[in-house]
């Protein structure tokens, strides 16, 4: 087994601990008493993301910076020796979801993106504008696509994210502010109602997706050729040039996100 495969196994053994395994579904009738609803579901991969952004933006990118690390757009050029960007880190699980089986839909918009692809449009305009208003989340029923839709606020959580965004070349807004709502995570599923086992089989997904970036990320390194390399394995860009092993950054995740998952899922073990 390769170190990502292990990795993988490592980051289901994360979700099944926190939903205190899968027990059987017996019956039709059964699973769909068990049932949740795609809004419960989706509001806890949200949270699961959440978690894993801030330790990521604040605890490896932002850390990282002030021990000179860097992170580019451009990371992964050849030429370019740097980390994902926090909404890149984003892109790659959203990608990682993308190509297996589960059919959760991720993508992160804004009113003013560095992307113009990204900006929101529609109904979706009209209901970011509620976000940054209260900044709650927005489900509804997209009619083009066919997919129930959930858009959650996404914060400038730390001065990585302001600065990357003010300064960069195609910036469509340059004062963003620690705490504004610079945009929204939007989660897609074509189901109003998810059993059990589905909706672990969306949290694994979801963990899938960061251990692949993360994974990505740590294989770059080992290409470096003019930068210094971080030591990879239990210590955190705090502590100097380092940075964690996937199984360390997933524990962190774990620590941080298991209890809020496991109060939602519990009820299915009562």
């Amino acid at each position: 087994m390769t170190i990502r495969s292990k990795v993988i196994v490592f980051a289901s053994a994360i979700v099944m601990s926190a939903c205190g395994g899968v027990p059987e579904e017996k019956t039709t009738t059964e699973g769909a008493e068990n049932a949740f609803s795609v809004a419960q579901v989706l509001e806890m991969v949200a949270k699961e993301n959440d978690v894993t952004r801030t330790l990521y933006t604040k605890a490896i990118v932002g850390k990282g910076k002030k021990q000179g690390m860097k992170f580019d757009e451009d990371w992964r050029k050849d030429d370019v020796e740097a980390g994902p960007l926090p909404a890149l880190f984003l892109r790659g699980v959203a990608s990682s979801i993308r190509k297996n089986p589960v059919p959760l839909g991720l993508y992160l918009g804004s009113d003013f993106p560095i992307n113009a692809a990204n900006k929101f449009e529609g109904q979706q305009a009209d209901l970011f504008q509620k976000i940054k208003k209260d900044q709650e989340p927005q489900f509804f029923y997209d009619e083009d696509q066919k997919l129930h839709t959930a858009m959650f606020a996404d914060l400038a959580s730390a001065g990585a994210c302001v600065s990357c965004h003010n300064d960069h070349p195609q910036t469509s807004k340059s004062d963003w502010k620690l705490g504004d709502v610079m945009g929204a995570t939007t989660w897609q599923y074509p189901k109003d109602s998810l059993t059990y086992k589905e909706t672990v089989a969306v949290l694994n997904s979801y963990a899938k997706g960061t251990v692949d970036i993360y994974m990505e990320y740590l294989d770059e390194i080992k290409n470096f050729k003019s930068s210094e390399k971080p030591e990879i394995g239990t210590k955190w860009p705090a502590e100097g040039n380092y940075l964690p092993t996937a199984e360390v950054f997933l524990d962190s995740v774990k620590k941080l996100s298991s209890y809020e998952t496991m109060k939602h899922l519990v009820v299915v073990n009562k």
